[in-house]
């Protein structure tokens, strides 16, 4: 069988571009590695969505909440409602190995065997991926880069990497658990960006020093009970449980090399497209969603990504 288009990537943007390919009457498959709106699932639990839940919406399915801006749990169920509603063909559990073009159509090698299409669009987020230490340790258990919930850091040494939304948030929350929590902070403050009702109170916790933090400090290397840290002090080891490094994630680099994307030599490291259609130097190609400004991971969201589906779907129409 061959697709007209597959859609590598199950989350709200690749679900939108599954949703536009149906509305074209075009045969499609989604593809992704893990359950639905995989990214999503793995936020913290107790997060809420910064944006308002309208904001989030897709294929016209209203967004009902209990507040203005959704919680996680919200936004999981909402896009089950999405699938359900469009009868999305999506397969879940289904890891891309591989790609190559034959002839006019892209043969995709995934866990669960071969998909063929004419068309392509990578639409696989970026929080699936995080942003490494690079530290002599990083391997340990004890050290998480996607945060959960709160209970397991009860009266535990935490030592929270990073100051932006995700490291000030976790800090807190596992301060007010009964954790006992230090922070590695690379930069001289906490980030200004820091949603405003967040950055008074974890300010006010470092300040009063109920939270202990370390700034223009880096992790330099992390062993079973202790941390080594670089400060302007000089080396700092400090007694640790568990080390929660919110710094970060960035778009799946390893899969673009598999898929045979072009990715530009700027620091941005974006994949290289063409803005008004989004179609890469690979011809039948796209990409779409926060992937497309690559390690400017702030620049977009799903509310200004959501019409990447149909710049896709107006280009490959001119192509039939």
């Amino acid at each position: 069988m061959t697709y007209d288009i597959i859609i590598i990537g199950g989350g709200p943007i690749g679900m939108t571009c599954a949703i536009a390919a149906k509305q074209a009457g075009l045969h499609y498959v989604v593809l992704e590695k893990g359950v639905l709106v995989n990214s999503i699932y793995n936020f913290p639990t107790n997060m809420t969505f910064f944006s308002t839940s309208n904001l989030l919406e897709i294929g016209g399915v209203p967004f009902i909440a209990h507040s203005d801006k959704p919680t996680r749990r919200e936004a999981l169920e909402y896009f089950r409602r999405v699938q359900e509603s469009w009868d999305l063909d999506i397969r879940l559990y289904t890891e891309v190995l591989s790609m190559a073009q034959q002839d006019k159509e892209y043969l995709i090698e995934t866990s669960k065997g071969d998909f063929k299409g004419k068309y392509v669009v990578v639409a696989s987020g970026f929080y699936d991926t995080p942003r490494m230490l690079h530290v002599p340790g990083e391997s340990l258990k004890k050290v998480k880069h996607f945060y959960d919930d709160p209970h397991p850091y009860v009266d535990q040494n935490v030592l929270v990497v990073g100051a932006a939304n995700s490291a000030c948030d976790v800090a807190l929350e596992t301060y007010y658990k009964g954790a006992h929590v230090t922070m590695a902070i690379r930069e001289s403050e906490i980030y200004p960006k820091v949603k405003y009702w967040i950055r008074p109170n974890i300010e006010n916790r470092i300040k009063e020093g109920s939270i202990k933090a370390y700034f223009n400090t880096t992790v330099k290397a992390i062993t079973p009970d202790e941390v080594v840290l670089e400060t302007p002090d000089g080396e700092v080891t400090i007694a640790n449980d568990f080390v929660l490094a919110m710094t970060g994630y960035q778009p799946n680099y390893g899969l673009f090399e598999k898929l045979g994307l072009p990715i530009s030599d700027d620091p941005d490291k974006v994949p290289i497209h063409d803005e008004k259609t989004l179609e890469t130097p690979l011809t039948g190609v796209y990409v779409a969603g926060v992937i497309n400004s690559g390690m400017q991971t702030s620049k977009l969201f799903i509310e200004n990504t959501r019409v990447h589906a149909e710049m896709i779907m107006k280009d490959i129409a001119s192509k039939q």
